[in-house]
């Protein structure tokens, strides 16, 4: 086995005697390769979650595989949709008990029914929708049906027995074993959940701790989202970089939370309103900007489009690191997209028109994020309409640069905002412009703005 420094592993089984200079580590756990090792068939790694640091034996180890992006892939793969009763009944044969599978009521719009193959009979449960929760028996209560199948698995409650075995619709694949075989699946029982610390369009964000290291959730209670979101975790597991949000793993419990890495200084146009250009001086802005441009590089590199590339999903970690999160939602398949979402501001030209979406409209929205850190997070277009955003911007209107914005700084804006997206750079050029801006400010600086903008994001 020849793995690179930064491979990610799974322990195969437990090493608690650890001798000398040997890494401590239980099966399951997530190991990062630092480096070869002089001793044959050993690695330097280091745990995900206590940072230590240590040798591994190669065999003890699996390497971490990315899950693979496959519309199969299914949180309820025991869900049929719509079919009739009758053909719920042919496809609990041969009978088994606790045999199942959920369909969506032809009877009853909106309402789902369990079918429980028992005895050599199939019942058949009606689950009602109401009041944003779902019940069979009015007792028991349900945010969906991934957390109701979940608790009839362990208790039969008001039905004739648990479920035991799940009839799966033809094509689904069980994100839960996929995620539990590629070392992705995280166990409920070791995270601690703490305060709220947001609330996204598609469920609240949570501060958390994971064995030892704060981390954040995202939590999602919607079926149909949390399988939409399945999509972009897919996507997630393939990517490693110091400028993308890390994604550390996922829990399966009354619905579908997304664990990563916890973002201490929030997002990036809060963090810049908050502190204003006493604490944050351009060589740290510089800074950031180029933080972004290297993680779009890397998206870049793996033909990944991101779509919604602005500052408030660029967060700031406890070290003043700029990282690109919410990458990979529906982003691999161009044709899906909600024209009633799409930001206004931050989309090219081509892609509000004609739904052109490439890596050189995300150049565009590069741009207004740039205008967005030198106005320290001003709203772009200011005092203007979506409706003329749009009309302006077609006819060749550009924003002015922010007050004190760097002429250089100013002058890649321009060059993302190029009408013809193969007139716009790309961002490893972007990233050589960003590097020379950066050389001209002195070094003292550089880090006296790097030292200024910690101490301001402690405060």
């Amino acid at each position: 086995m020849n793995w690179a420094p930064g491979t990610q592993c799974v322990a195969k089984c437990d090493n608690r005697k650890a001798k000398p200079g040997e890494l401590l580590y239980h099966k399951g756990d997530i190991l990062t390769i630092v480096d070869t090792s002089t001793r044959k068939g050993f690695y330097a790694a280091r745990h995900n979650t206590t940072e230590e640091e240590g040798l591994i034996n190669s065999s003890n180890v699996r390497e971490r595989e990315a899950l693979r992006v496959d519309p199969g892939l299914s949180l309820m793969p025991w869900f049929h949709g719509k079919i009739s009763g009758p053909t719920a009944v042919g496809k609990l044969q041969p009978p088994q008990d606790g045999l199942f599978l959920v369909r969506e009521s032809i009877r009853h719009p909106g309402d789902y029914v369990l079918c429980v193959s028992f005895s050599k009979e199939v019942f058949h449960y009606r689950v009602i929708y109401q009041d944003n929760k779902l019940t069979i028996d009015n007792q028991q209560y349900f945010y969906n049906l991934i957390d109701m199948i979940e608790f009839y698995s362990k208790t039969k409650g008001s039905l004739v027995t648990t479920l035991v075995t799940p009839r799966k619709k033809q094509g689904a694949k069980s994100a839960e074993q996929e995620l539990s075989k590629t070392g992705w699946l995280l166990d409920i029982t070791k995270l601690i959940l703490g305060e709220n610390i947001g609330e996204g369009e598609f469920g609240a964000v949570y501060r958390g701790e994971y064995m030892g290291q704060m981390v954040a959730v995202k939590t999602i209670k919607c079926d149909v989202t949390a399988q939409a979101f399945m999509q972009e975790t897919a996507v997630m597991t393939k990517l490693q970089h110091k400028n993308l949000v890390r994604l550390l793993g996922v829990i399966l419990h009354k619905g579908l939370h997304i664990v990563t890495e916890l973002m201490t200084k929030g997002n990036l146009v809060n963090f810049l309103r908050t502190r204003g250009r006493s604490v944050v001086g351009p060589a740290q802005l510089l800074r950031f900007s180029l933080d972004v441009c290297e993680g779009m590089e890397y998206l870049e590199s793996k033909k990944l489009v991101h779509r919604d590339l602005a500052a408030r999903n660029v967060l700031i970690s406890d070290d003043s690191v700029a990282k690109v999160s919410d990458f990979g939602l529906a982003k691999m398949d161009s044709k899906e997209t909600d024209k009633a979402k799409l930001p206004v501001k931050w989309t090219a030209p081509e892609a509000l028109k004609k739904e052109k979406f490439s890596t050189k409209s995300d150049v565009w929205s590069y741009g207004v994020l740039l205008w967005e850190i030198f106005a320290y997070g001003r709203q772009p277009y200011p005092k203007m309409s979506l409706e003329e955003v749009k009309e302006k911007v077609e006819a060749g209107y550009r924003m002015e640069a922010p007050e004190d914005c760097p002429p250089g700084a100013y002058a890649i804006m321009k060059l993302c905002w190029e009408q013809e997206p193969r007139k716009r750079p790309g961002f490893s050029k972007l990233r050589e412009k960003l590097e020379q801006e950066l050389s001209k400010t002195s070094p003292s600086s550089a880090a006296g703005s790097q030292e200024a903008a910690k101490t301001g994001l402690r405060s």
